[in-house]
This record gives C-alpha cells, sequence and structure tokens, in this order.
C-alpha cells in the first residue's frame, strides 16, 4: 500500500527517468478502459463526471478509448483555467472526438446511464469538497448506475480512508500503480493497475 505522497514522488523521479506526466495519464486511461472493457459495453450507456485535476485527465482518456465501445458523454465540472496541463491536452483531444458528447449539469439526467465514472478528485482531495462536488456526488450516489471511481472514491481521503463531507459509493474502484492506503477497507472492490511507474 501506498500513500499520496509517496505515489508522486515516483511519478516525479519516473519523469525524470524520462517517463512524461501526459504518458503515464494516457496509461492510466487506457488500462481503466481495459479494465470496463472486460464487461459487455455493448449498447452501454457511460458517463465520465470530470474535475480539473489529473484525475480528470485520466477520465478523458478513458472516455476517448470506451467511445469505440460504448456510448461515452462527459460531464467537466471544472474550471477550464483551472486544469492541469496534461488534463487540458487531453480534454482538448476529446473535443475533436464526435463521437463523445459533452453534457453541462443543468441538462444532465444522472439516471440516463449505465455506468458512471468517477474522475473527479481521486488523491487530489484538499479541506472540504465544494458545493458542486458534494451535489454531484449525491447525484451519482442516487442513480442505480455501475460506479467506477479511478484512484479512490472522491471524497475519500487517500491515506487514511476518512471522510470529511460524502464520497462516491463505487462499485468498482481503480487503482493507479498500487493501492493506496486509504482503500484498505475496500480492497474487495479494487483492482490495480500498471500505469508505467517503475516499482
Amino acid at each position: 500500500m501506498i500513500t499520496a505522497d509517496e505515489i508522486k514522488a515516483l511519478e516525479d523521479k519516473a519523469v525524470e527517468k524520462g517517463t512524461s506526466k501526459l504518458d503515464l495519464m494516457e496509461n492510466a486511461g487506457k488500462q481503466i478502459a481495459e479494465v470496463l472493457k472486460k464487461k459487455d459495453l455493448k449498447g452501454k450507456r457511460i458517463l465520465v463526471a470530470a474535475y480539473h485535476g489529473n484525475n480528470g485527465g485520466d477520465g478523458f482518456v478513458a472516455a476517448r478509448e470506451l467511445a469505440a465501445t460504448a456510448e461515452v458523454e462527459v460531464l467537466f465540472i471544472g474550471e477550464e483555467e483551472s486544469l492541469k496541463s496534461e488534463a487540458e491536452i487531453n480534454l482538448r483531444r476529446l473535443e475533436h472526438e464526435h463521437v463523445v458528447q459533452f453534457i453541462t449539469l443543468e441538462f444532465i439526467d444522472f439516471d440516463d446511464y449505465d455506468i458512471i465514472i468517477d474522475a473527479l478528485l481521486g488523491t487530489g482531495i484538499e479541506g472540504s469538497l465544494r458545493p458542486r462536488l458534494q451535489s454531484t456526488i449525491n447525484a451519482i450516489n442516487s442513480t442505480k448506475a455501475y460506479k467506477v471511481s479511478i484512484d479512490v472514491p472522491s471524497g475519500l481521503n487517500p491515506d487514511t480512508g476518512k471522510v470529511d463531507d460524502i464520497s462516491v459509493n463505487a462499485d468498482l474502484i481503480i487503482s493507479l500503480h498500487d493501492l493506496k492506503k486509504g482503500l484498505k477497507d475496500l480492497k474487495e472492490k479494487t483492482v490495480v493497475v500498471d500505469i508505467g511507474i517503475p516499482k
């Protein structure tokens, strides 16, 4: 198991050795898609709910990878000016994928989807959640959709497993590189994928 700071240090070391953050994000998104493609996705509607951090960037890549297999829509509730550079690159790439539709909070019905991918916060949680994040997580949890969280359920502390406000009630957690310490009690519903960080 690993902490959020330890995974960040490993990512930085991988970048120093020549693996770009963009490569790591691409690998993460592809691995997330590969896990989901093991399910029967034919005729399924998938929503990727994303924020402006790297977790959102992983979700953008996964959306692109899944679009050939299922109907994919993206709900971006972050601020474009706050996007990390790698996440912005993948958002722009996704905007050119005409098979992926973007949807806004005012027009969304979360019950329309078979699978919802939580790409909101991951390990990037800091303090209390903003009202928009809280309401989105509430809406996700209220659906019958199969809920998939990238890295850790948004709202859950990756190191302690503590939830201060609310967290996504994930059916499946796809943890990147290693199991985060906060997932100790959720490991039965967690799969770990390799994103190209040296052990």
